[in-house]
């Protein structure tokens, strides 16, 4: 006779750890098909008045709760990468610059990924209830940084190839509140937007869609609980009686540990039948790994942490000596200019005086090793001092700068491992390393630079080190059509566990080349639409 488990004994149907864009969806679509739903955040709740009106605010901004800095955005550096990662309730969809482009054909038909479905036509749909529940709408007005991408797609003869970004803000009448324009009133008042570029560092306006303006918003209102502060420890499959199960397959549900993780000393454990892992590449691998070291959840695939891509991505920055463009209106990204099939140039701003970037920057330099970059960042200096001083001592680093973004859908990955005191660790997976010196995004950098009379700057760590940067890391978790070859199966379901999904970043299972969290939405939404509701369950 099989035995049976106490449903008593749970405090939720469905856990979800994380509350990025898959976490938010996850738990809205779980709660409308009945489901007691419980969301982990590790980061706070903001309103609109907690964002700061400048990056220089770090503990507004910056979060390494070690040092008292609660603030949203983290910056986190590798061996073969720099990460920049969202933390909060909302998870990336806090920084992130608002912008929902669908992929190409190629991230559809990629070899790594196209024997499990044709996803183009799996994913339409969902792409659709993706941009319908972001409130995705052509940006309305070119700024001047914009304009200048416009004439480099002109001279490239690539009119046809520079569109107006798809975005996730409320436009509306600058800084007038209404009430909810998007679900029949059923939403939160929203107010216009006032163009003023600060989308990255927290829309202090109430314009731009964050997930608590609409996914997580209904969740809650369908009777979701959303505990912030929390940083989850542990998971284990749970036995029939309730106790820690030895090598179980979570038929009787899991058990998870926490504690607080802005310095209290709160902690607990719940038991539920289900989990979702939302955490991002930066918190789900991370912790995945930890949970198969430490044999919580030892039947995890040993594809565990391999197939971590990064967009191919390079940030260049452009910084112009001409104070009389004001380089900062618009939104963070309002413009997108597809260079080739797979490469696309996005310029980014932030608002006034948000220049904390300076600190890191320098003069862009290739070369093969430091000591030949480092000769030609000096050479450089010394042949024109006056316009490298004015660069770097411009008085509103912000107004006269712009961050240009390059992408590539061109795969190669690499392999997150868990090394010395729980770090992650990088190491090379499949194809050439990533880089941060890409002859297409040099040569790009340099015509706007000389559209908006600009200099090419970029990040220390990539003039010092040839070390990249990404907002958008993902992989590590992805799909196969078993556990020797991917973590989870098509429709997101953990290998080797019952009742387990991986739904963010993570699962994301071949190189998105554009801003992927519409994807991320959209594939989440698919795997939510696999789930029975409660009375069918």
């Amino acid at each position: 006779m099989k035995e049976t488990t106490n449903d008593n004994m749970y405090d939720y149907d469905y856990i979800i750890i994380g509350s990025g864009f898959g976490g938010s969806v996850s738990a809205h679509r779980l709660s409308q098909k009945g489901y007691k739903v419980l969301v982990m955040e590790k980061g706070k709740w903001f309103k609109a008045t907690d964002f700061p009106k400048t990056n220089w605010n770090l503990r507004r901004w910056f979060w390494a709760p070690s040092i008292k800095l609660l603030g949203f955005f983290k910056l986190t550096f590798f061996r073969h990468v720099g990460v920049a990662h969202g933390v909060g309730v909302g998870g990336g969809s806090l920084v992130y610059a608002n912008t929902l482009p669908v992929p190409g054909n190629g991230f559809f038909e990629a070899s790594s990924w196209q024997h499990l479905g044709n996803w183009k036509n799996e994913l339409e749909p969902h792409y659709k209830t993706a941009l319908t529940m972001l409130g995705a709408t052509k940006n309305p007005k070119m700024m001047p940084g914009d304009l200048a991408l416009k004439e480099i797609a002109s001279d490239l003869n690539k009119e046809k190839d520079f569109h107006p970004t798809n975005v996730a803000v409320f436009f509306g009448t600058p800084n007038k509140t209404v009430p909810d324009p998007y679900f029949n009133g059923d939403g939160p008042e929203r107010a216009g937007c006032t163009y003023c570029g600060g989308c990255m560092i927290g829309c202090r306006y109430n314009a731009k869609n964050t997930l608590d303006k609409n996914y997580l918003h209904f969740a809650q209102a369908q009777g979701t609980v959303i505990q912030a502060e929390s940083e989850v420890m542990d998971v284990y499959p749970l036995s029939v009686d309730g106790s820690k199960a030895v090598n179980g397959d979570g038929s009787h549900g899991y058990g998870i540990t926490w504690r607080t993780s802005t310095g209290g000393k709160g902690k607990g454990e719940f038991k539920t039948k289900g989990i979702v892992f939302s955490a991002g590449v930066m918190g789900t691998v991370k912790l995945l790994l930890k949970l198969k070291k430490k044999n919580s959840l030892p039947n995890l695939s040993d594809r565990l942490g391999a197939d971590i891509r990064t967009n191919s991505e390079a940030i260049i920055v452009v910084t112009s000596s001409d104070e009389s463009v004001n380089h900062s209106k618009g939104v963070a990204i309002g413009s997108i200019l597809n260079t080739d099939d797979h490469s696309h140039l996005e310029p980014v701003r932030y608002p006034p005086g948000s220049g904390f970037w300076r600190l890191l920057m320098m003069p862009q330099a290739v070369g093969n090793n430091i000591a030949t970059r480092l000769f030609r960042v000096v050479a450089e200096m010394v042949l024109h001092p006056i316009e490298s001083f004015k660069t770097l001592t411009v008085k509103d680093w912000a107004k006269q700068s712009v961050s240009l973004l390059f992408m590539q859908s061109i795969d190669s990955t690499l392999k997150f491992k868990r090394g010395l005191f729980g770090m992650m660790t990088t190491s090379l997976d499949n194809g050439p390393a990533p880089t941060a010196f890409i002859p297409e995004a040099k040569d790009l950098a340099d015509r706007y630079g000389k559209k908006i009379n600009g200099k090419p700057m970029t990040l220390l760590t990539e003039t010092l080190f040839g070390i990249p940067t990404t907002a958008h890391i993902l992989g590590g978790s992805v799909m196969g059509s078993n556990v020797n070859e991917g973590v989870i199966d098509k429709n997101q379901n953990v290998f080797g566990y019952k009742n387990m999904l991986v739904c963010d970043g993570s699962a994301i299972s071949a190189n998105v080349g554009v801003n992927p969290s519409l994807t991320i939405t959209a594939l989440s939404e698919r795997a939510m639409s696999k789930i029975a509701n409660k009375v069918d369950a």
